[in-house]
C-alpha cells in the first residue's frame, strides 16, 4: 500500500469531521472515572512515505502523570484552544516541536474514556510523503517527551498484533489493548486509540 492509497484509504472513511462531536467509546474504563469528564485531545499523527506508520511518544519517567508510558503527543483542552484540533496541535509542537503547518488534518476517532477522568478526542493527521522522522526535524520537551517512535504499518495492517490483557484496577477487573512493540509496551488509551486506526486502515 503506497502513500497515495493510504490517503485515499484514510480520507474516504466516515471519519467524524471537526464540527461533529464524536461519541465515547471506550471498552475498558466505563465506571471507573469520578466526577464530570476532563476534555483532552491527541494528535494520531500518520507518517506517509516508505516508512509508514503512526508517530508514538515515551513519556519521561519523571512525569506526574503516566510517567513512562508510551502515547500520542496531546493532553488537556484549555480555554484558550478554539477546538480539540488546536489543542492536539498546540500540545504537538510543544512536546516534540512539530510544526502545526506540516499537518495534514483530515478528521477525528471516535472519543475515548479513559478510568482516570479523561474524555480525548483523538485527531488524525497526515505528515509529509517521505521524510519519516529524521525529516520532520523535530525537537521533543526533555521535561515531558524521552522517546519518538514508529509503530509501522505491517503491525497495524496485522488483524493478530494487538492482544487483550486483564489487570485487576479498583476492585475490578479491567480489560484493555496492549500492541507489540520491540521497546515499548504500547497500551491502555494509546492502544485503543490505535485499534480504531487499524479498523480504519483494513477498511473494517
Amino acid at each position: 500500500m503506497d502513500a497515495q492509497a493510504l490517503r485515499a484509504r484514510l480520507t474516504s472513511r466516515n471519519l467524524y469531521p471537526p464540527s461533529i462531536a464524536a461519541p465515547a467509546g471506550s471498552d475498558d474504563a466505563r465506571g471507573l472515572a469520578e466526577g464530570p469528564l476532563v476534555p483532552a485531545a491527541v494528535l494520531v499523527p500518520f507518517v506517509l512515505g516508505p516508512a509508514c506508520g503512526v508517530l508514538l511518544t515515551k513519556r519521561t519517567a519523571h512525569l506526574s502523570n503516566h510517567a513512562g508510558q508510551v502515547s500520542f503527543p496531546g493532553g488537556r483542552i484549555d480555554a484558550a484552544d478554539a477546538s480539540p484540533e488546536a489543542a492536539a496541535l498546540r500540545e504537538a509542537q510543544e512536546e516534540i516541536g512539530l510544526d502545526p503547518a506540516r499537518v495534514d488534518l483530515i478528521g477525528r476517532l471516535g472519543d475515548y474514556v479513559t478510568g482516570t477522568g479523561y474524555c480525548i478526542t483523538p485527531v488524525l493527521g497526515l505528515l509529509p510523503v517521505g521524510v519519516g522522522l529524521d525529516g520532520l526535524d523535530l525537537v521533543p520537551s526533555p521535561a515531558e517527551v524521552e522517546a519518538v517512535f514508529l509503530l509501522p504499518l505491517a503491525v497495524l495492517l496485522d488483524p493478530e498484533a494487538p492482544r487483550r490483557r486483564r489487570m485487576e484496577y479498583r476492585g475490578r477487573w479491567r480489560e484493555f489493548w496492549v500492541w507489540p512493540h520491540p521497546e515499548h509496551y504500547i497500551w491502555g488509551a494509546t492502544a485503543g486509540i490505535l485499534v480504531q486506526l487499524a479498523s480504519l486502515l483494513r477498511g473494517e
